[in-house]
């Protein structure tokens, strides 16, 4: 006790130079006589209070004074020094003094103290308190204060609420009850009602959560509500909350349920809810809305692309992402497809028109496939997936394989001129840079089919300071891994061994493994050449990889994952995946390249390849099974031999027409047409002449010196008036132009403030990535909800600022901004 007294006292005293003390209990002189504070002189009032006065006043007037009287305080009449009194401090020994003290709160506070006497009995509470206070606080802050120290949060109504309802999501509820216990129940509500229009016989934190998640859902809806437009700013800031986002998760399935939000939906339209996002149930209305839409094609893949990128900025999105991608991409491929024109009139036209048009639908295909597969919801995707499937294999690839395979047929010789054939490689490509004396790296990625390549090409032109420019380029037939890697070393005479390995030689020189394709390459230029795998060069240190380069005119870097993923049988409906994976170790292994000091580079492919999700019909293997005086090597889509025996399923090809030496005849079947063969997957399949498998990319990269690429930019138009007169502000923003691969998407923060910097109405997360050439398509049009604090600023200027994170800090700048003028009547109170 005597320790909280002196404790309490010592506060008083650095306030006040004289401090009464009346003991009315007359319990407390032993505590007094005890006490010992420094440069305190103690006085006890013993009908002696003039000549103390005289001493505290004039003799004595800077020193400072304790004074105990033993009994209550004189009435004021008989009070000699209430005048002094009055002028300095009282230390009262009851509890709520006692707190008040502690907490260098006024007497006028004691009511407060009183009311809530359960908060203030843990020294805890008391304490955390303490560092919220301000001089000037008020009643109702106080309280304020309290609510956030029983629910651990910011003293603020939303960040109160906030946690509340995670406490509610968590299914406990010591907050709740300790907000009762300490008398703070009919504060919380009345808050409740002034920032949000809550009210309700029987008020609580669920209710309160039903209520808001119906209101807000009928403001979308131009159904009934009861809430304000701030329980609508506060819900979409609690569900982009970070901390929070959990409990709004959950209390968003519960209150879905108990609303009957999905027999509601099932009476929208789901373009009524594109701007929505309270509950999960509305995005899966709208993909299932989508999916039927592009299956009975009832809606166009522009609409489609526009409702996909509009749904990015919903809450669920990243948990549906795949989905929404996977329509997106469905929707274009239909489209595509549908604008195709799959003529041509002869082999290097085919060649040539894949290459600038057809090679889209092989990508558009395999962007849905990736994305139905990694969706993992194979029933809601599967009347579109195999309608998808359809038309890709039979509108698509077997057509276009069918008429491709009639040049194929007709030709006497394996070349599409000017397009490049494999072969010339290393002289038309890599030779160039040689004889400038520059040195080049070449990254070969086997089965990097020509799709891909492009791809590969937007990902990079993305990235700062790198330029690339895209080739096609014919390979060799057969489309096999060792002929295409024997290709794209320097050659004079490629030749297939003549054994059941399907090895070539390279000028006499096996080309089987890096140590053997070094040696060819080395001995083309002087030794100054060198050949790795990309998990060798993945692991080197910087130095050593400095090193490498400065030490090599020519590396060759090799890269498999997309064959080694799809040529196995337990794997091969993991090809798509290993693309995108490849992808991303590709751009990696590039930036390392360069960050060794590398500034050329090529990135090229052995061959392509034929992809089929859908299990093969008997009708695309091949009839009849190849014969001859000698089967040396047999695969899936072509056959290696001697004296091979013609037949209508099969096309033969001399060594002579393939540009090869050697006596090794080949045979691959016609159009997409398969052999069979134990053991091996049929879905991923090359070494055959379609043009998925033969046309290939080359692309040639260059990093610059200086930065390249820069943010689209944006504009907010104004409208006919400057003036917000109701409790809601339309707005279009404008994106200045297209978004491309070196001009990049911007994202942006919207919202509307007080000159002073406060947020009085909702804030928007917008990402401007439109792609389209047409003005009016990027367009956005985006509608703030004001809050209950604009009505603060009626009759001021107040500012609709973009801001923009600053480099990768979570710091905002302003990026644009414009003024309006606030003139709101009474009547805007009704807008909700």
């Amino acid at each position: 006790m005597n320790d909280r007294i002196a404790h309490a006292l010592t506060k008083l005293f650095d306030r006040h130079r004289i401090v009464f003390w009346y003991d009315a209990k007359q319990e407390l002189r032993g505590d007094f006589e005890a006490l010992s504070l420094p440069a305190v002189e103690k006085l006890e009032l013993t009908n002696n209070e003039y000549g103390i006065k005289y001493k505290i006043l004039r003799e004595q007037p800077e020193s400072k004074f304790l004074l105990y009287r033993e009994g209550p305080q004189p009435q004021d009449l008989d009070n000699w020094l209430l005048d002094v009194q009055l002028a300095h401090g009282e230390f009262r020994t009851d509890q709520v003094a006692i707190w008040l003290s502690e907490l260098e709160l006024g007497l006028e506070f004691a009511d407060l103290v009183q009311v809530h006497a359960e908060f203030f009995q843990a020294i805890r509470r008391r304490e955390a308190l303490k560092k919220l206070l301000k001089a000037d606080d008020t009643a109702g802050q106080i309280r304020l204060k309290m609510l956030a120290v029983c629910t651990g949060s910011e003293p603020r109504m939303d960040a109160v609420v906030e946690n509340l309802l995670q406490e509610l999501a968590d299914d406990r509820e010591e907050k709740i009850k300790l907000v009762a216990r300490c008398s703070l129940n009919d504060f919380l509500w009345e808050q409740m009602t002034r920032c949000y229009g809550y009210k309700s016989d029987e008020p609580g934190i669920r209710d309160f959560a039903i209520e808001l998640f119906k209101s807000c859902y009928a403001m979308g809806t131009d159904g009934p509500m009861r809430l304000t437009g701030d329980a609508l700013v506060f819900l979409k800031r609690w569900k982009d909350s970070r901390q929070f986002e959990g409990a709004f998760e959950k209390l968003s399935g519960e209150c879905a349920g108990v609303l009957g939000i999905e027999q509601h939906l099932d009476k929208r339209d789901f373009r009524e809810l594109i701007d929505l996002d309270y509950f999960r149930l509305i995005d899966q209305k709208i993909i299932s809305d989508l999916v039927r839409a592009v299956i009975t094609r009832t809606a166009s893949s522009g609409d489609v692309a526009i409702w996909v990128r509009q749904r990015r900025q919903s809450h669920w999105y990243r948990e549906y992402r795949h989905l929404y991608e996977a329509v997106d991409y469905a929707a274009q491929f239909i489209r595509a497809l549908g604008e195709a024109k799959l003529d041509m009139d002869s082999l290097v036209d085919g060649v040539q028109r894949y290459s600038r048009f057809w090679f889209q639908i092989d990508q558009l295909y395999r962007k849905f496939t990736y994305h139905v597969r990694m969706s993992g919801q194979a029933s809601l995707m599967g009347t579109l997936t195999d309608q998808i499937e359809n038309l890709y294999s039979n509108n698509y690839l077997l057509k276009l394989g069918d008429r491709f395979q009639t040049f194929v047929n007709a030709a006497t010789k394996w070349e599409a001129s000017p397009v490049r054939n494999q072969k010339e490689f290393f002289e038309h490509w890599v030779r160039p840079f040689l004889r400038k004396d520059n040195k080049v790296c070449v990254i070969i990625s086997d089965a990097m089919r020509y799709e891909i390549g492009d791809e590969l090409l937007s990902r990079i032109r993305q990235e700062d300071r790198y330029s690339a420019e895209l080739e096609p380029m014919l390979s060799m037939l057969p489309s096999y891994t060792q002929l295409g890697m024997a290709a794209l070393l320097p050659n004079k005479e490629l030749v297939i061994a003549e054994d059941d390995t399907s090895a070539v030689l390279v000028d006499g020189q096996t080309s089987q493994g890096t140590a053997n394709r070094t040696k060819i390459l080395g001995r083309a230029i002087n030794q100054r050449a060198t050949a790795c795998k990309t998990d060798e060069l993945m692991a080197m240190k910087g130095d050593d990889c400095r090193a490498l380069l400065r030490d090599h005119d020519v590396i060759y870097v090799y890269h498999n994952r997309i064959d080694a993923t799809g040529h196995k049988r337990d794997s091969e409906e993991r090809a798509f995946e290993a693309v995108e994976e490849a992808l991303e170790e590709l751009i990696r292994l590039i930036k390392k390249l360069t960050g060794a000091n590398a500034s050329n580079l090529l990135v090229t492919s052995d061959h392509g390849f034929i992809f089929q999700n859908r299990a093969i019909d008997e009708s695309d293997f091949s009839g009849v099974d190849a014969e001859g005086d000698q089967i040396l090597f047999r695969d899936r889509r072509f056959v290696l031999g001697k004296g091979l025996a013609a037949t209508s399923s099969l096309h033969t090809f001399t060594p002579e027409q393939l540009g090869l030496g050697g006596q090794v005849e080949v045979q691959i079947p016609k159009s997409i047409n398969r052999l069979r063969q134990k053991g091996s997957g049929s879905r991923f399949v090359h070494g055959g002449a379609s043009l998925q498998e033969v046309v290939i990319p080359v692309l040639k990269i260059n990093k610059k010196r200086q930065s390249d690429v820069t943010v689209v930019e944006v504009d907010i138009l104004r409208g006919a008036s400057s003036v917000i007169t109701s409790g809601q502000l339309a707005v279009n923003m404008y994106q200045a132009g297209p978004v491309t691969d070196k001009i990049q998407p911007r994202v942006l923060r919207a919202g509307i403030y007080t000159e002073a910097g406060d947020l009085i109405s909702d804030s928007h997360d917008l990402t401007f990535d439109l792609s389209s050439d047409n003005p009016r398509e990027r367009e956005l049009l985006v509608r703030f909800v004001l809050t209950r604090k604009a009505d603060e600023a009626n009759g001021q200027e107040v500012v609709l600022r973009l801001e923009e994170k600053y480099k990768d800090t979570s710091n905002w700048t302003t990026y644009k901004s414009i003024r309006y003028l606030m003139r709101r009547s009474f009547t805007s109170d009704f807008d909700f």
